[in-house]
């Protein structure tokens, strides 16, 4: 990757940190562990993977993106305001009476979004069924689907996985997003789901492991992922946990917990300064 692009890309990861800290900090509510944990998958995704169109965001043949883990939504917020579907002012009404930004993605209400997400496992399923129409249709779009690795514990994922494999949809791209925690902790101490990759494996899918926040290792699994023919791709990211904030990283708590003002103005500068070095 040119240098100019990764440090276009960094940039642009900082800049939606930055958002997701306003939106969870303005509705003192929110999820910022896992959402600064897929900001750097979801850039790379909306900035240079996907075929999609902000001035419109329902054009037929556009990429599909479904964030299985719909609670970090303020990271999904936060990208589509910086690649210009809404105003990025917008993010402080985050969860907010008459707000179209709720705690959980709503396709009825905010551009950009495809689909409606909250109930973990629901999200992948949805997104196999978008694959599959493609395929019945003869259309070229794509899809994604963000899945956490506390939701891969849900029945419903196993059954998405075996019904992707079942009608070979290649068209389809799950990325596991590997922070190893969720509320109640260690994802491993709560119900151990591992070993992704050889159970996927099993069931059929191609499999690709990366460092979740490397931008060189993320272009080449998407790249990977178009070139596997027969079978859907899995992208396992191992990532950290609220990524960017030295308070924040790899700590369960900040699951679902909001930054006070002093928090928040420490996060800030943290990311500001990450960006000047």
């Amino acid at each position: 990757m040119e240098q100019a692009k990764l440090n276009a890309l960094k940039q642009t990861a900082a800049n939606v940190r930055l958002g997701v800290l306003e939106a969870v900090h303005s509705a003192s509510s929110g999820h910022p562990g896992g959402s600064l944990s897929i900001t750097d998958i979801l850039t790379y995704l909306y900035f240079e993977e996907m075929n999609i169109d902000p001035k419109d965001p329902q054009k037929a043949d556009r990429d599909r993106l479904v964030l299985s883990k719909g609670h970090t939504a303020p990271a999904l917020y936060s990208v589509l305001a910086q690649r210009g579907y809404f105003d990025p002012a917008e993010l402080k009404t985050l969860r907010q009476l008459d707000s179209f930004l709720q705690g959980h993605p709503d396709m009825k209400h905010t551009p950009g979004i495809d689909m409606t997400t909250g109930s973990l496992g629901l999200g992948i399923s949805a997104a196999c069924g978008m694959a599959l129409a493609a395929k019945i249709d003869n259309k070229d779009y794509r899809t994604y689907a963000i899945v956490g690795d506390g939701e891969s514990q849900e029945g419903q994922v196993w059954e998405a996985a075996m019904f992707a494999a079942h009608y070979k949809l290649d068209n389809l791209v799950m990325v596991i997003d590997w922070n190893g925690l969720q509320i109640d902790g260690r994802i491993t101490d709560v119900m151990n789901p591992t070993p992704h990759d050889k159970k996927l494996e099993a069931f059929g899918w191609n499999v690709i492991s990366i460092d979740g926040h490397d931008f060189e290792q993320i272009a080449a699994a998407f790249e990977a992922a178009k070139a596997c023919k027969g079978k859907p791709t899995a992208i396992i990211a191992t990532t950290i946990k609220g990524k960017g904030v030295s308070f924040m990283e790899d700590q369960a708590s900040w699951h679902g917990s909001a930054p006070n003002a002093e928090q928040y103005a420490q996060a800030v500068a943290e990311i500001k300064a990450a960006m000047a070095d």
